[in-house]
């Protein structure tokens, strides 16, 4: 697997932030798109294993292909831009400031999105052939997803904005878990090991991610879900896009960068003569 410590790849972690907001914009726009929309298959894949082996735990265990084969690519999700990007900021690298880091933000949102509405389309065509069918059941099940997640959070008031919040928060600390965890490795199947972990964590706990999201939502009022796009915006893409913010931010990229990059010296016992100090390392 050829494993990395965490203090041998966590400058890694600034580096890619770095290359992310000089990168042009033909690039993070096309591999953002493709991001979207892999994503979304994946998405779509996971949820027709479900229903058709009545087994949501095989779905969640199947989800993470998708993902790996994004990341392999390197291919970029807004969820792990919001990790890695702001890391080259706090460690000052020339030319990063808050101006770049929107203009990437704002980059990568648009091409996942285009993405994800891409397939929204196409799936949707092909279940209903051509808008002539209802879409079965695949298109029925979507449909109660977003409904539930929308106006049955604005049901809750504040609370339920909360919720979902929370649930994004949760959704980038596992889904960031998985984006730095592929770090630790220098081959393909010790970074797909490592990146499918968290990722089945997320989805079968039901975590609110707002690339999957831009899929899910469209989708379902395509399918004819009952909830407008004000209801989709408010009561599920912004609370979720922030909470995923804060969540891959506050739990992963902090943490990590904190204790591995900007590591404090060890400390001394004691005082005065003869006091003792932390061993030294052995000599290999």
């Amino acid at each position: 697997m050829s494993y990395l410590a965490p203090s041998e790849f966590a400058t890694k972690m600034v580096d890619a932030g770095e290359e992310k907001i000089f990168m042009s914009t033909k690039d993070t726009l096309i591999r953002a798109f493709m991001a979207g929309a892999i994503l979304a298959l994946a998405a779509v894949f996971a949820i027709t294993v479900a229903m058709k082996s009545g087994s949501p735990i095989l779905g969640a265990c199947l989800f993470p292909v998708g993902f790996i084969m994004l990341y392999l690519m390197k291919f970029d999700l807004l969820t792990g831009v919001f990790t890695l990007v702001p890391l080259a900021l706090i460690d000052k690298r020339p030319g990063c400031n808050m101006q770049q880091l929107l203009r990437n933000w704002g980059l990568v949102f648009c091409g996942n999105l285009a993405g994800a509405l891409t397939v929204a389309v196409m799936i949707s065509f092909i279940l209903t052939y051509g808008y002539n069918t209802d879409g079965g059941a695949l298109a029925a099940k979507v449909s109660t997803i977003g409904e539930s997640r929308t106006v049955g959070y604005a049901a809750h008031g504040i609370d339920g904005w909360l919720t979902i919040f929370i649930r994004g928060m949760l959704c980038n600390w596992m889904v960031s878990m998985g984006v730095v965890g592929a770090m630790i490795s220098t081959s393909a199947t010790g970074k797909m090991a490592a990146m499918w972990m968290p990722i089945m964590l997320f989805f079968f706990m039901g975590f609110e991610h707002s690339i999957v999201n831009m899929f899910l939502f469209p989708f379902s009022m395509i399918m004819g879900g009952d909830f407008t796009v004000m209801d989709y915006i408010i009561w599920n893409e912004l609370p979720t896009a922030l909470g995923n913010l804060v969540g891959g931010f506050l739990f992963v990229a902090l943490p990590l960068y904190y204790t591995h990059v900007r590591q404090d010296a060890k400390r001394t016992l004691g005082g005065g003569a003869g006091s003792m100090t932390a061993p030294a390392d052995k000599a290999k």
